[in-house]
């Protein structure tokens, strides 16, 4: 995703390291395996050297002038649709979309910029030029860091899909687009009235030079192309199909008799000592004596990878509302799709980078076929999902095995954080003790005050619940006694006051004055009712003092990953 209009990201790095940017060092070859937090604009052109990705997966937001919500499912089933803002997807054209086209004007991108300036000249300053301008910058990045071998899949829908061509046509040329795959992501809608019910999407394919790293994919063939094709039967049952020797063009040194067969006059598609293997083998066909014919070659059913993948895409389902695998994040695409494009144009060890990461479906799915990965998103709300996603699918010593660039790591990370986007502070925090941000009206900026919950059972399976309040600015006692009469009317059984600053005297008392809640599980545990946590304390490893041996998940838990590679992304 990408900053909201008005929105200044500060570099990465302030929260990272507290070193100013300028006296940091260049990566040179920043090890991959690596979430960052941050536009992804800043992010390419400050830690992704060139040449250095194999494949990039995009899946832009699409100019489709709506808003995306994350879903959470709650415990106790009365909320089911409770939602939070991921991202709008509205593009603008102002004064910072102005910028943006004079900047890819000024980049020395000759043929980007005559193409920009002729969409202009067409739809003058218009806000499918705002968001053109916007992927035109972050394309020139990215065909930067793409190796020579390397490939670029751009998912969209045909909201901008003729305007994007265009820009990948002038970013990499014309001649390098490698393919326009139509993937169906959904079924037939039947409130199509006026009009064809739009099922698909367009994923542009595009290779940095000549010869990118391709793997022939294969899907299993059908049960009527079995039966079409396969008709022969060999004594021991195994099934095979006929296929013809001919050469497709005259070649002299392949003509010659085999046991009697005369070739076709363009020669065999063997030579004599390939033949000879293959009847050593019993992978030839000969006819019988006498009959007119050639040897044909045997291809066992059980030897066949499939059929080849062809550019429309019907086999892969979309996500219904009850899979597995679907976590509530808006414009979540199926593994299986991501796993088909990183086996076609990837090899095991190379880098896979997705600049808009969301729910993390391209990492997940380059993790499991054992790409390295590097993913970008401007979203503390993403960034903490990709990492339960990671955990509940590879287990939790995956943390081990990669970094997050551009979460706090101390105090003045935290501070810098807050004064920079309060919501992000605040997912951010949220994440620190594993709970999910509450339902806000961004426009009336009303939460309850609430701005996050967790969820625990009693010994009976009652629900209750852990109300949280986070505060990165000056905290007083009065915040904290208005806590505690959020926890009386929400009936909650424990509230979490997070302060960025240190808690006061007057502060501390009004918590311990709201006494203790008796937890009826396992144990009856008390557990103080109104709780004061600084971010220093979490950062340092302090948690919520509640009953032990709680599913006190946030995020819908992603299944595990299998130890084998899908069936659908066979490679030849």
């Amino acid at each position: 995703m990408i900053p909201r209009k008005g929105e200044e990201i500060p570099p990465a790095a302030s929260f990272q390291d507290p070193t100013p940017f300028a006296k940091l060092a260049p990566t040179m070859g920043q090890p991959p395996n690596t979430l960052y937090y941050g536009d992804n604009l800043d992010i390419l052109r400050r830690y992704i050297d060139d040449e250095s990705v194999d494949l990039i997966y995009l899946d832009p937001p699409f100019n489709s002038n709506a808003d995306y919500n994350v879903l959470f499912a709650e415990k106790d089933g009365t909320q089911a649709h409770a939602q939070i803002k991921a991202f709008g997807d509205t593009w603008t054209w102002d004064l910072e979309a102005a910028q943006e086209y004079a900047e890819v004007l000024r980049s020395g991108h000759d043929r980007i910029a005559r193409a920009l300036k002729g969409i202009h000249d067409f739809l003058g300053g218009s806000d499918m030029l705002a968001y053109l301008s916007m992927m035109a910058l972050r394309l020139i990045e990215l065909r930067r860091v793409l190796k020579p071998t390397g490939s670029i899949y751009l998912h969209c829908d045909p909201t901008a899909s003729h305007y994007l061509k265009m820009i990948m046509d002038a970013v990499f040329g014309p001649d390098q687009m490698r393919g326009e795959i139509v993937w169906k992501r959904t079924s037939a809608h039947g409130n199509a009235t006026g009009n064809y019910a739009g099922v698909h999407d367009l994923i542009f394919f595009y290779a940095k030079g000549p010869h990118p790293t391709w793997n022939r994919v294969y899907q299993p063939y059908d049960e009527a192309y079995i039966a079409e094709h396969f008709v022969h039967k060999d004594p021991d049952g195994r099934v095979f199909r006929r296929v013809d020797m001919r050469n497709p063009g005259y070649r002299p040194n392949l003509v010659y008799d085999y046991k009697g067969y005369k070739p076709h006059p363009n020669g065999w598609a063997v030579s004599k000592e390939k033949m000879e293997q293959l009847d050593r083998e019993g992978r030839l066909f000969f006819p019988k004596k006498g009959v007119t014919g050639r040897i044909r070659r045997k291809i066992y059913l059980e030897d066949s990878p499939g059929v080849p993948i062809t550019d429309v895409w019907t086999d892969i389902r979309p996500i219904h509302a009850a899979a597995a695998e679907r976590l509530g994040y808006p414009t979540q695409k199926p593994e299986a799709l991501l796993e088909r494009i990183i086996a076609a144009s990837s090899n095991e060890g190379n880098v896979v980078l997705d600049p808009f990461c969301g729910c993390g479906t391209a990492i997940a799915a380059a993790q499991k076929l054992k790409r390295r990965w590097i993913g970008i998103d401007i979203t503390h709300l993403s960034i903490n999902l990709i990492k339960v996603r990671l955990a509940d699918a590879f287990g939790a010593k995956i943390v081990q095995k990669y970094k997050v660039i551009g979460e706090p790591t101390d105090l003045q990370g935290a501070r810098a954080l807050a004064a920079q986007d309060k919501y992000q502070f605040q997912y951010w925090a949220l994440g620190l003790v594993g709970a999910r941000p509450a339902q806000r009206d961004e426009k009336k900026g009303a939460d309850k005050g609430i701005d996050g919950r967790l969820y625990m059972t009693d010994r009976d399976g009652e629900t209750t619940s852990i109300i949280i309040s986070v505060k990165g600015g000056h905290a007083t006692v009065s915040q904290v006694r208005d806590l505690r009469g959020v926890i009386e009317r929400e009936g909650a059984a424990i509230g979490v006051f997070i302060t960025l600053e240190p808690a006061t005297a007057p502060m501390r008392k009004e918590a311990a004055d709201a006494g203790f809640w008796q937890y009826t599980g396992i144990g009856n545990t008390k557990h103080p009712r109104l709780q004061i946590l600084t971010i220093e304390e979490l950062l340092a490893g302090k948690r919520i003092d509640m009953p032990a041996q709680q599913d006190i998940r946030s995020f819908k838990q992603a299944p595990k990953a299998k130890g084998k590679k899908p069936d659908d992304a066979r490679l030849f």
